[in-house]
This record gives structure tokens, C-alpha cells and sequence, in this order.
């Protein structure tokens, strides 16, 4: 099978429509400027990007002609709306359980995390029920016959776990990335937990903000 390669725009169309599929699935397919507005939110999103309704709709364009979106137009109202057909339809032969779309949604949004992050951030594309679960999950996405779709990365300093990776916009050289990592300190381990912890509670709250804005908005 032959995993697409996606850019850092095309990866954050394709995560915002699976996303929003699934969260707030009344407003499913979005229109030009939701899908703008999905893709530029502060909370939730990693990087934060600011792009233009031109951006995200030229490279919906690409993303059409290459058979990931589908385009559904209101003739009368002159409105497109837009569905991703990356995963999970008849049009696609990646079919992800609920818990692998979740994981795959979370790391096109937000980059390299770790079970623990992806168990925190997933309730509500899907309740994992331990973090166990998660590991099996990924698991399933690294060891899949045609080819890994995820892979677990080099454990940081101070960090209790690996993070991991999508492969859909290219093979990770892990000795590259290793060397990046910056050297551990004595003092780190328990430092970082405690702003990881902070960032998860602010980062929830800014979650229930957005969300509080999607139903006034309805």
C-alpha cells in the first residue's frame, strides 16, 4: 500500500476533518470557513497556524486531486463543503479501529506525543480505558502488514515515555533525531512532569472554551 505523503497544510486539513467528523459531527462536512477556522485554533493544535481561505482552499484542491477529499457543492446557496475520504470510507484502504483514528487524528493535529498525552487529550474522539490500551493500539499501527503507519521515537530526557510519530509525511531518520535531543539534567524529570500536567489542565480548559463557542455558534 502506498502511504501518502503529506505536507504540514495538507496533514492539518486531513486532521481537522477526521476531528470534526467525530466532535461535532452536526457541522460535518465543513464549510470553506470552518474548515479555516478548524485549522487555525489556538487550543488543541500543534503548531498553531494562521492560514487564509485561499491556503486552506487551494490546497484542498490538491487534496481533491488526489482522491483525500471529496467535495459536496449546494448549487443554489453556492456553498462547498468538504469531507476527508483519507480513512475509514469505500474510497480508502486505510480502515483504523475507533481507537487507531483517534490516536492518527490526535498525532496529524499535534505532532510526536506520548500514550499518556494521546489517553488525556482523546476523550472525546475516544474513551481509552487504560493507558495499556493505548500502547496496544499503537502497536497495531506500527506492526500493520502494509506497512507502519506510526513510529515510536527516541525517549527524551526527563520523560517517562516515547513519543510517537505519524508516518505521513515521510520516514523519520531516528539517528538524526536523536541527535537533536538536548542532554538530560539531574533536576529535569520532575520538573517536566509538572508542566506537562499544567499544560494538559490548561489545555483542556481552552478545549471546553472552543467548545463552548462551536454550540453558540450553531
Amino acid at each position: 500500500m502506498n502511504i501518502p505523503e503529506l505536507n504540514a497544510e495538507q496533514t492539518r486539513i486531513i486532521g481537522c476533518l477526521m476531528e470534526k467528523s467525530v466532535v461535532t459531527p452536526d457541522q460535518y462536512p465543513l464549510t470553506l470557513n470552518a474548515l479555516t477556522n478548524a485549522c487555525n485554533q489556538k487550543s488543541s493544535r500543534n503548531p498553531v497556524m494562521s492560514l487564509s481561505q485561499g491556503e486552506v482552499q487551494h490546497t484542498v484542491r490538491d487534496l481533491e486531486a488526489a482522491s483525500l477529499i471529496s467535495v459536496e457543492e449546494n448549487f443554489k446557496r453556492g456553498v462547498e463543503k468538504y469531507k476527508q475520504r483519507f480513512c475509514n470510507t469505500g474510497f480508502s484502504e486505510l480502515q483504523f479501529t475507533a481507537a487507531e483514528f483517534a490516536i492518527i487524528t490526535l498525532l496529524l493535529l499535534r505532532g510526536a506525543q506520548t500514550p499518556g498525552e494521546l489517553k488525556s487529550r482523546s476523550g472525546r474522539l475516544h474513551e481509552f480505558a487504560d493507558h495499556q490500551e493505548v500502547v496496544q493500539a499503537l502497536q497495531g499501527l506500527i506492526d500493520r502488514e502494509a506497512g507502519a503507519l506510526v513510529i515510536q521515537l527516541p525517549r527524551q530526557p526527563g520523560r517517562k515515555d516515547s513519543e510517537y510519530m505519524h508516518l505521513f509525511s515521510g520516514e523519520i531518520d531516528i539517528e538524526e533525531y536523536a541527535s537533536r535531543m538536548p542532554p538530560a539534567r539531574a533536576s529535569e524529570p520532575g520538573l517536566r512532569e509538572i508542566v506537562m500536567d499544567l499544560q494538559q489542565r490548561v489545555e483542556k480548559l481552552e478545549q471546553a472554551l472552543s467548545d463552548l463557542r462551536d454550540d453558540q455558534a450553531q
